[in-house]
């Protein structure tokens, strides 16, 4: 498995692809104006306390204001804002908390207006990004993240990854972080500190203490509400985040960026830094070049196709996403009709673990897959979906196929969904819009394939633009087709057809059923 990174510059945003073996998996925008990256860390004021809701909306110069609920304040509260008090006032110098006097901790089933008032200022960390007309949620238990290890201040526990299965490693490093982590702080180990050394957990330590010195140092002449420590720039997050052993190749177009990425490679891996790219080349755009456009173009729309003729059809409501799995036109090669359903379901869940992380769908999910009598292939099936599914660092959790073969999947949102428009204006005067041209040729090749298995000569009909698209250069197409399948496919330009529009027939003229 290789895992590659590439990384698109513009003057508006930049356009993170992540592909695995050369197939989209996750695409990320970071546009200048953005304000408001998980992560990010305010100086903030509480605009109104709601005993209702058991929260208070914070004002953090967002149009909307931030919600903050009851649970997401942290136990140790009444610490942290005794200590952001002191701080403001020049009281503390010294920003560890080794001699800092922890306060008694809040109750858990307490209330909002017992704890906080109006006008208090407080730190506050951005857990999910401003969605539709929502503004941000947030939460003032912070956290400062790190390549192996997450520092949560105001704390004393220490937690390992569950992903981290082997009970002599998970006591190796609680051992570890125990005799390095400071009084005050508490500590989160990452799944990838598995197996590293105590030095490595150190200097990353070491890292965040910094970062956590020179945020309170802002705190004293701050206005409110400002961001007083960013989130890593997108690249660096998603590298510290994803990046693994399996990482074959990073391309950046933009110098600027290129340093930058390759600058922090050099901190977390420096033996990779070599797999840093600068791409330079003028005549073909960097998503061009690693086939990101097309598979963009293919991936988004209401309807995804998959191998072997069986698609997807994903639909969004305002409660939940459905996604209906079809086994298509494809040939029967399976003994029986379980087989069958079980081989185009197992294809659908892989597809379906890539589209969540991919269109960074939340909420409630429920697939619809194709009915299995046997329980053993169901549970197959549960079994691969959430195996496909362990790559994805949102959180999620997925229920076993009920009666009716329905799945259901809940998956977290931190940031708005990717919505890529795939449907263009009907080049032919109608009124309305149209799949992507580029779909055509996909339609074209998965029809092509089930009409080759019962005819030995097929002649397809096409608009002249297709045509020409199919036939020319080398290899072409159709050269394609013919090294593939060893038939050579006749085509003829019809200046009637619409843009989109194909039909197949045979050497005598008679048109073929789809």
């Amino acid at each position: 498995m290789n895992k590659e990174l590439i990384i698109r510059s513009s003057s508006e945003a930049v356009d993170f692809a992540l592909l695995k073996d050369g197939k989209l998996i996750e695409l990320h925008k970071e546009e200048e104006k953005s304000n408001f990256q998980v992560g990010d860390i305010f100086i903030a004021k509480i605009r109104k306390p709601v005993a209702g809701l058991n929260a208070a909306f914070v004002h953090v110069g967002f149009e909307k204001d931030a919600f903050l609920h009851y649970h997401d304040l942290g136990p140790n509260l009444p610490s942290m804002l005794k200590f952001i008090k002191l701080v403001s006032a020049g009281k503390i110098k010294d920003y560890n908390l080794k001699n800092f006097q922890f306060e008694k901790e809040i109750d858990k089933d307490g209330s909002i207006t017992d704890v906080l008032n109006t006008n208090q200022s407080l730190l506050v960390q951005v857990v999910k990004e401003p969605i539709s007309t929502k503004g941000p949620r947030i939460s003032s238990e912070l956290s400062l993240a790190g390549r192996y290890i997450v520092l949560v201040p105001f704390s004393d526990r220490i937690s390992i990854s569950q992903k981290i299965e082997e009970k002599e490693e998970k006591d190796r490093l609680k051992r570890l972080v125990q005799s390095i982590r400071p009084k005050g702080f508490g500590v989160i180990v990452r799944t990838v500190a598995e197996g590293k050394k105590v030095a490595e957990l150190d200097k990353d330590l070491q890292t965040l203490l910094n970062r956590w010195d020179a945020m309170c140092k802002k705190i004293p002449t701050a206005h409110h509400p400002s961001k007083i420590l960013g989130e890593l720039n997108r690249a660096s997050s998603i590298l510290r985040d994803v990046f693994n052993d399996t990482f074959s190749g990073i391309h950046i177009d933009d110098e600027e960026l290129y340093q930058e990425t390759k600058d922090y490679l050099q901190e977390i891996a420096p033996s990779k830094q070599s797999i840093v790219k600068y791409y330079q080349s003028k005549d073909t755009p960097i998503f061009e070049k690693f086939n990101i456009e097309r598979q963009i173009k293919t991936s988004f729309g209401k309807t995804v196709s998959m191998s072997k003729g069986a698609y997807l059809i994903i639909e969004h409501t305002e409660a939940l996403h459905v996604i209906d799995v079809n086994s298509g036109n494809r040939s029967n090669k399976a003994t029986n009709q379980e087989d069958t359903a079980l081989e185009v379901n197992m294809i659908a869940a892989a597809e379906i673990a890539r589209q969540l992380r991919l269109r960074d769908m939340g909420g409630i999910i429920v697939v619809d897959f194709i009915d299995m009598s046997n329980p053993d292939n169901r549970k197959k099936l549960f079994e691969f979906l959430r195996d496909e599914m362990s790559d994805d660092k949102a959180k999620h959790k997925i229920l076993p196929p009920s009666k009716f073969g329905l799945i259901q999947i809940t998956r977290q949102r931190v940031r708005p969904e990717v919505n890529i428009k795939t449907r263009e204006e009907d080049p032919n005067n109608n009124a309305g819009e149209i799949e992507a041209p580029i779909l055509i040729i996909d339609k074209i090749n998965m029809d092509l394939e089930r009409q080759l298995k019962t005819n030995a000569k097929i002649v397809l009909n096409v608009h002249p633009f297709v045509q020409a698209y199919l036939t020319k250069g080398f290899p072409s197409q159709r050269t394609k087709w013919f090294l593939e399948h060893k038939k050579w496919v006749k085509i003829i330009p019809r200046d009637a057809y619409t843009f989109l529009e194909y039909h197949f027939f045979d050497n005598t003229g008679k048109e073929l059923s789809e």
